[in-house]
């Protein structure tokens, strides 16, 4: 942020604002909308889709803009921009094309039309910041493939738990400690939860339900760890990760985890239930150095061979345009895979599942998502929770029980299946 600043103020000063495109205008869409127009100098959000316009408009209108254009054609658009004027559209691809667009920020929480947005982005060679774990942690490597050829940055953004972690991930490297533990750390984590227990919680925060039934599950602190490991070279201690519960703060877990396993893992990615400071992230790292182990001990972080260093909040959309300057002004990258998949995200009966019957999404009634070995998810032909919606039970699955290729028909025709076979055929995974 302290250089990152500087910078958009000279944007601005210049009259030559980062151009940006959103695709989604949802609970955080309209954050996103808000922050930029209001608080970000250097910085326009000059388009945004989404599936309904409506849902464009307000987004917005909550931000206190009105003069609004509906555009149709590359050309509208374009003509929009150039005029300093702000537009909304039912085709997202539109935004893709448009050249008076440096970036788009992908805001959907979508697997397949997110894939298709990416793609088309990365075509016409626009960086993409996203704010969708899901569709990263399903097929994130192999769309980092595209993007590097294309000569563009895909990344997940600040604000979000991963990129406050990745952040924290690099500070701590950037002091000569190892990083052995990237943590994050949760209130609630019930895997029986669905969209009926939590829709008055979801009332109350103007979110929908089955969001808010994804973080209560697990499933999204699932796709959160998983593309973490992915951008770190992290792994996982065992399938679904510890998730201790600890009600003290995360600085006295350090003594929980044996150093020498962590390293010979190559670190883990985990989460903690009830410890504080909630909702934080942690990370946890390791010096070889007796004398800066000294140093460490003097300045209050004990004397190891564990030390906790933490982040005591996550802000989401408020930091998500900084997440867009890192990229288009200094062409740095929050979190993005590394190469070949770490850790994915598999998909579970959250209840007894009778054949013939169709799953439905993420944070729903049928399906939580939990993490695995990359390794051990090709081996045993898991089938990945990004890919569970839609696909039809061949069998009875008990409640608990992790689903396999095997175990279902896939819809025909899924780009994301196309894409997911790709990343699978890419690397070869030895365990």
């Amino acid at each position: 942020m302290i250089i990152v600043d500087t910078a958009l103020k000279a944007r601005e000063e210049a009259n030559n604002p980062v151009r940006v495109g959103m695709i989604g205008a949802g609970f955080m869409g309209r954050g996103i909308a808000n922050q930029i127009t209001n608080s970000v100098p250097g910085m326009e959000l000059v388009a945004i889709f989404n599936r309904h316009l409506d849902g464009a408009k307000r987004a917005y209108q909550e931000a206190g803009i009105d003069e609004i254009r509906v555009v149709a054609t590359v050309a509208e658009l374009e003509d929009c921009i150039r005029q300093g004027r702000y537009a909304v559209t039912e085709d997202a691809m539109l935004l893709c094309q448009a050249e008076g667009i440096d970036a788009l920020i992908e805001v959907t929480g979508t697997i397949e039309f997110g894939a298709s947005v990416v793609l088309a982005a990365i075509a016409h060679h626009k960086h993409v910041v996203l704010m969708n774990a899901e569709l990263d942690g399903t097929i994130g490597p192999i769309l980092k493939v595209y993007a590097d050829k294309a000569g563009v940055i895909l990344t997940a953004c600040d604000g979000d738990q991963p990129g406050v972690q990745m952040n924290l991930y690099r500070f701590v490297k950037s002091l000569g400690l190892t990083p052995l533990l990237c943590g994050n750390i949760k209130g609630l984590q019930d895997p029986y939860r669905n969209p009926t227990t939590q829709e008055g919680f979801a009332k109350q925060w103007g979110q929908k339900a089955h969001m808010v039934t994804s973080f209560a599950d697990g499933t999204k602190i699932s796709f959160e760890q998983a593309i973490v490991a992915n951008a770190t070279g992290m792994t996982i201690a065992q399938r679904g990760m510890l998730g201790y519960t600890f009600k003290g703060h995360v600085d006295a877990m350090t003594s929980m985890y044996d150093v020498d396993q962590l390293k010979e893992l190559g670190g883990i990615v985990d989460y903690v239930v009830g410890a504080q400071p909630g909702p934080g992230v942690f990370v946890f790292g390791t010096h070889d150095d007796p004398k800066q182990r000294h140093y460490l001990n003097l300045y209050k972080l004990g004397e190891g061979p564990l030390y906790s260093f933490y982040t005591p909040y996550h802000l989401c959309h408020f930091e998500v345009p900084m997440s867009v300057a890192r990229v288009v002004l200094f062409g740095d990258r929050v979190l993005s895979p590394l190469g070949e998949p770490r850790v994915d995200v598999v998909a579970t009966a959250k209840i007894d599942l009778k054949a013939g019957e169709t799953l439905d999404g993420i944070g729903y009634y049928k399906a939580y998502g939990q993490c695995e070995k990359s390794a051990i998810v090709q081996a045993q032909n898991l089938l990945p929770m990004g890919l569970a919606e839609g696909c039809r039970l061949k069998r009875d699955i008990p409640r608990d029980q992790v689903l396999t290729y095997d175990d279902v028909e896939v819809p025909a025709g899924r780009l994301c299946d196309k894409l997911r076979a790709e990343q699978t055929y890419n690397w070869s995974f030895v365990e």
